[in-house]
Parts: structure tokens; C-alpha cells; sequence
């Protein structure tokens, strides 16, 4: 992480943040232009259906699970803060490695390097049913990591900082690692602890990093929310399709709070370090 923090004398991490991260979370996506009353906060839009020009052709969204004004808001601002093009808010944030997890076909491997134990449990209680394997690993040197990969291995999956024991692994190696050993292998990651404003894995190598919205990008408790973001278009266009077939889509409201949330992430997280 010698890309967003400095050592201090005291050996603490001190973090310096990424240009504009605070404007970046109160402007972007939130232009009162897009809306014909051109209101500073994004209006709650909860209609379900929209009207169209004509049948099938809607002007730009047709029926709530396929998009919403609000979801396009937070998913705007929560790219922007990623630096990432593409943003997928979902219902949960066990929904968000559900839908990625989706992409890989059976006979897939994926290899875990110490995930959230939500994620361990869909992994082993229920993915494995469609005959998608798993190397689940309690360490996260890199040895481990590369003895792992094998023939049928298409991710390789970690987290930034792990849930509950904190413990930090390289990312960018790992991701390096990855890539080396077969190009087609996506690197995914869960930044939920980290959060954009300490951590943009994406600038390290990471095909998609994920977020339990419901902690502290919304940090208001009263959200059940997560998203994703990529740089990757065939992977963006393949999860958004996967997305709207299976459901798994937040409702407006809960876009409209965690909008909100994003407001005050960067005030919040430099008073929680």
C-alpha cells in the first residue's frame, strides 16, 4: 500500500488522500442538469415502470429492475470515487460476489485467498453444487497463492484488509502473480474494510473489487446494499446482463441513502483511522 499511505516516525500509517476525493463524492454523477426541475439532491424516483416513445422503445429506462435514476446516481459517483468506468450497485453485499461468481461456468475453479466468511459459505454451501471448485487458503504469502492456481483456475479471489482478523495482504503482487501464471484469470477483491478513499485496487492490477455498501460507504446502518466496479467492458456488460436476468438489483431508496453515504465517507474514514 506505499501508494496511499506513508510511514511516520511513530511507525503509524499516516494516509494521504486521493486528489479531490471529497468533491469527487458530493458532485460526481449528481449534475442538477439531469433533471428538469434541476435539483441539487437527487430526487427519490420510485416508480417501477416508465413511459416509453413508443413499445420498446424507453427513454432511457423501462422498468426498474433493468435501471432507476437512483442506482444510475450512486453507481455515477461510486465509479467516479473507484476509478473505475463501470459501477453495478446490487441488493446486498453477499449479492455482489454472488453475480461475479455467476461469470465462471461449471468445471471453474476459483482460488480464495482468507475471504469474509459470508462469502466462504456461498462458496462452499452453494456454488460447489454447480460444479464450481474452490481452493480456500488461511494464509496469503505468496507461495501459497501460485501452488494453488491450477489449469482450470479463472479467479482468484481476496480481500484488501481481511474480515474480522485485519490482516493486509499485497494485492498488486498477488494480481502480478495471477496474471503471470495464466492471462485469463480475473482478479477479484473485496474492499469493504478499506474503502476507495484509503485503497483503489483497480490501480493495482484488480479485474473487480466489490463493496458491502451496508458498511462503511453508506455508515449510516440503515442500508443493506453492495456494489461492484470494473474497468473491464465485456466483464461490466456480461455482469449488468447477469444482473438483470437474475434480480439482484437495491431499490431506489436504499440508492438514494447510500448516495448520501458517500457524501461524508471521506470525513468519516479520516476520523475512523
Amino acid at each position: 500500500f506505499h501508494s496511499c499511505f506513508d510511514m511516520a516516525e511513530s511507525h503509524e500509517y499516516t494516509h494521504t488522500p486521493f486528489p479531490h476525493f471529497g468533491t469527487l463524492a458530493t458532485h460526481a454523477g449528481q449534475d442538477p442538469d439531469q433533471w428538469n426541475v434541476r435539483a441539487v439532491v437527487p430526487p427519490i424516483s420510485l416508480s417501477s415502470t416508465f413511459k416509453q416513445a413508443s413499445p420498446g422503445k424507453p427513454f432511457p429506462y423501462e422498468y426498474s429492475r433493468g435501471g432507476n435514476p437512483n442506482r444510475d446516481v450512486f453507481e455515477k459517483c461510486m465509479a467516479s470515487l473507484e476509478n473505475a468506468r463501470f459501477a453495478i450497485a446490487t441488493s446486498s453485499g453477499v449479492a455482489a460476489p454472488t453475480l461475479i461468481a455467476q461469470a465462471l461456468k461449471s468445471g471453474d475453479h476459483i482460488v480464495c485467498v482468507d475471504v469474509y466468511v459470508g462469502t466462504l459459505r456461498y462458496f462452499k454451501s452453494i456454488l460447489c453444487k454447480f460444479g464450481i471448485l474452490a481452493t480456500f487458503l488461511d494464509t496469503i504469502d505468496l507461495p501459497s497463492v501460485e501452488k494453488a492456481i491450477q489449469e482450470n483456475t479463472k479467479m482468484v479471489w481476496m480481500e484488501a484488509s481481511t474480515n474480522p482478523l485485519l490482516r493486509m495482504v499485497d494485492i498488486g503482487a498477488v494480481a502480478k502473480l495471477a496474471k503471470g501464471r495464466k492471462t485469463d484469470i480475473k482478479v477479484v477483491i473485496d474492499n469493504s474494510f478499506m474503502t476507495p478513499y484509503f485503497l483503489r485496487p483497480l490501480d493495482h492490477g484488480v479485474d473487480v473489487v466489490y463493496y458491502s455498501v451496508t458498511k462503511y460507504l453508506n455508515g449510516h446502518t440503515d442500508v443493506t446494499m453492495g456494489v461492484l466496479c470494473t474497468n473491464n467492458d465485456d466483464l461490466a456488460k456480461k455482469l449488468r446482463f447477469q444482473q438483470y436476468a437474475g434480480g439482484a438489483v437495491p431499490s431506489p431508496f436504499d440508492c438514494y441513502l447510500a448516495n448520501r453515504g458517500l457524501k461524508t465517507l471521506h470525513l468519516r474514514m479520516r476520523e475512523h483511522q
